[in-house]
């Protein structure tokens, strides 16, 4: 019988969509096949502390999401490199845990989908699911990302970006012109609609940009685009695939925090989407070319607005997407004929196979002669 591979499944962190990645990580750990992989659990409190996890408890409250939590461990993780593969060790009793094969970060937001945790991993020579450091930050940055689809030929929405130290500049008149009413405020880095705002008058505006800055130091505001809210996942390294498109039909006045993890009601998700062919196949085509054009690797949901003149605006990539048990990126996969245990292995094998690429190259500089 073959030798298991060792997955780190990667959980919690610092970022205020914690008690999301908590319910992602839930559902990754209940789907993996255990037959073929020995699951070792890295929770990341929100203090920062890397810990190991039990298998048997390491959630509190698991089946409410306004009271999840992890439940804290006494064993403290460090790092370090060996002479093969990375090792953990459990502080304080200095005890080896082993190497470990793969890291499957389920992060969300900044310290974890941002780039920051995948430049760790990558210096620590381990492979990793999802984007490199490169299309992680991107991705994470709304404002670089939209500038990358604008120049990349892909429809984004009309946008401007506002700095703490320029914010009490804003005229809220001026914003009214640019962009109508209603309008939204939004934290640049941050995900999971944390800080989002639809401001409709001059008194909700200065109180969602106070919100919005809470979470970042650069905040977006952008149009309101009318249309249905389509979503495609996508999967894969060099040659991605689309799924099929699911449409989000949201009872609340936009597709919020409250909507996507709290309110069992708060969106119902259409999926397939009833979509033409044609706009099908554009959907699909565009959200390939958008995951290509912010450098995504592994996985990305891409998610858009169809105007009513038959137009596809993207508005976001999500390079860590929800893998909650009503989150779309599974759901789509689900209904595109791959199911959620063999997405995981698709995922884990897309992760070695681009670390074992990147092991070829060269890291030292010989002349050619």
């Amino acid at each position: 019988m073959p030798q298991k591979l060792r997955v780190g499944i990667l959980f919690g962190g610092r970022s205020a969509e914690h008690e999301v990645s908590l319910q992602s990580a839930r559902n990754v750990i209940e789907a993996i096949d255990r037959e073929k992989y020995e699951i070792i659990l890295l929770s990341i409190n929100k203090e920062g502390q890397w810990q190991l996890g039990d298998l048997s408890k390491f959630l509190l409250y698991v089946d409410n999401p306004r009271l999840i939590a992890l439940n804290s461990s006494n064993e403290n993780l460090a790092f370090y490199p060996g002479q093969r593969e990375v090792n953990l060790i459990s502080i304080p009793n200095n005890k080896s845990i082993g190497a470990i094969d793969v890291i499957f970060p389920v992060l969300h937001g900044p310290f974890g989908e941002d780039g920051t945790v995948q430049g760790f991993l990558k210096l620590a020579g381990i492979p990793f699911v999802g984007s490199s450091v490169l299309g992680s930050a991107i991705g994470m940055d709304k404002d670089v990302m939209k500038r990358l689809l604008r120049d990349a030929g892909i429809p984004v929405g009309d946008f401007m970006v506002v700095y703490a130290h320029e914010s009490n500049d804003l005229d809220y008149n001026q914003l009214q012109r640019q962009f109508g009413v209603p309008f939204f405020i939004k934290p640049a880095n941050l995900g999971s609609s944390v800080g989002v705002h639809k401001v409709h008058d001059t008194n909700e505006f200065r109180s969602a940009l106070d919100d919005a800055f809470l979470f970042d130091n650069k905040v977006l505001i952008e149009e309101y685009i009318e249309g249905r809210e389509i979503e495609c996942a996508v999967l894969g390294n060099e040659s991605p695939l689309a799924s099929v498109p699911g449409e989000v039909l949201s009872t609340h006045e936009f597709y919020s925090y409250e909507a996507k993890y709290i309110d069992e009601n708060g969106a119902a998700l259409d999926i397939p989407a009833k979509l033409s062919e044609e706009t099908v196949r554009r959907v699909k085509t565009i959200s390939i070319a958008a995951f290509k054009a912010i450098c995504c690797e592994g996985m990305a949901r891409v998610d858009c607005f169809l105007k009513n003149n038959g137009t596809v605006v993207v508005n976001e990539l999500n390079t860590i997407p929800g893998f909650t048990s009503i989150s779309m990126y599974p759901k789509l996969w689900k209904a595109t004929g791959i199911p959620y245990k063999d997405l995981i292995d698709r995922l884990i094998d897309l992760a070695i196979e681009r670390h074992a690429k990147e092991k070829k190259l060269r890291t030292t500089y010989e002349s050619i002669k």
